[in-house]
């Protein structure tokens, strides 16, 4: 845990648990070191009356303990809340810096804090009280995801070209066949390859196959010869970058950007998860049934993939021109 050396130990505790005991992601380790160190920077701050525009990069935490945990009150997690909604800089390094981030930001943000109250008032009983048990979460704006429609998914992989075109058609082909998570992708080893299915490792080191079609074989197949003729640093990745490293999540990120961009669609709208939204409105209007899609994209619950029923209905579509009164053509011509 050295990497977490700016944090005290009870934290570092808490996350060496996630890690070891319920066997996170690193992804989701490093989601809650950033977050709680948030937290506890910006309590020091206000404890210590500091202006609240201060640099919370600046303020040393390492002395947290227990004790000092103990007397968080609720109205201190609220002004954290209420700080996160209206001072909290969406982009610092922007000129002109918007002020108050997303609902869904907070609430992931809150989440981390009621972990780690569970942790230190359940599994470990170092406190007795916890204040954010009760603590109801932003509430959401519900939004239908945004996805590409069969044209413009068609446009995307024609728009593929240059020195890594083998490389980046398998990648967008795996993403809008499979549905898979970038990280999931980033983590994807040659051995994770069989005949019509891939191994994933998502969320929660979970693993999951994932069937795809004879097209997203070949583009697979296509790219492994110039796969094969690279040496990477860690050589049991399936997919490359130029520095020889094992391709990133920010990496795949910019790829997608490009020939989104290529492919003359908003970029702005749509992005490498977009793509995870398309193969699952695909998936459901070509009726396949929501819990077998639950299934592909690795959902704990049904709730999150019952989402996309909303967008791509055809049984809703057959009912509607099934009702007689739809076929009526009454429309008044004008006098």
């Amino acid at each position: 845990m050295k990497r977490y050396s700016d944090c005290p130990q009870i934290l570092r505790d808490f996350l060496a648990y996630h890690e070891t005991i319920m066997g996170q992601s690193q992804l989701t380790i490093q989601e809650y070191y950033l977050d709680l160190r948030m937290f506890l920077r910006f309590l020091k701050l206000m404890r210590q009356d500091m202006p609240l525009h201060s640099d919370l990069d600046a303020i040393d935490i390492r002395d947290v303990d227990v004790d000092f945990l103990s007397t968080i009150t609720s109205s201190e997690i609220f002004d954290f809340l209420s700080y996160l909604a209206n001072d909290r800089a969406v982009n610092p390094d922007s000129a002109a810096p918007e002020y108050g981030i997303a609902a869904s930001a907070r609430a992931r943000k809150l989440s981390a804090i009621k972990s780690f109250y569970k942790y230190l008032t359940v599994r470990t009983k170092q406190l007795k009280d916890n204040p954010v048990a009760d603590l109801e979460y932003p509430k959401l704006r519900k939004s239908l995801p945004r996805y590409l429609t069969m044209e413009q998914s068609a446009a995307l992989l024609q728009a593929v070209s240059g020195p890594n075109a083998k490389r980046d058609y398998a990648i967008l082909m795996l993403f809008l066949n499979c549905g898979i998570r970038r990280s999931e992708l980033v983590g994807l080893n040659l051995t994770d390859v069989y005949e019509d299915r891939i191994r994933v490792v998502g969320k929660g080191n979970k693993e999951r196959f994932v069937y795809f079609g004879t097209p997203c074989r070949k583009a697979i197949d296509a790219y492994l010869p110039e796969r094969n003729k690279k040496v990477l640093t860690d050589n049991r990745a399936l997919f490359g970058s130029r520095d020889g490293n094992r391709i990133s999540v920010t990496a795949v990120h910019r790829l997608v950007k490009k020939y989104l961009l290529a492919a003359g669609l908003d970029a702005s709208q749509f992005s490498a998860h977009k793509l995870r939204h398309t193969a699952a409105t695909m998936m459901l209007s070509g009726g396949v049934d929501v819990k077998t899609v639950q299934e592909v994209l690795g959902h704990e619950n049904l709730n999150t993939t019952q989402i996309y029923t909303h967008i791509e209905n055809t049984e809703l579509k057959i009912a509607a021109q099934a009702n007689p009164l739809s076929k009526l053509d009454l429309l008044p011509e004008e006098d």
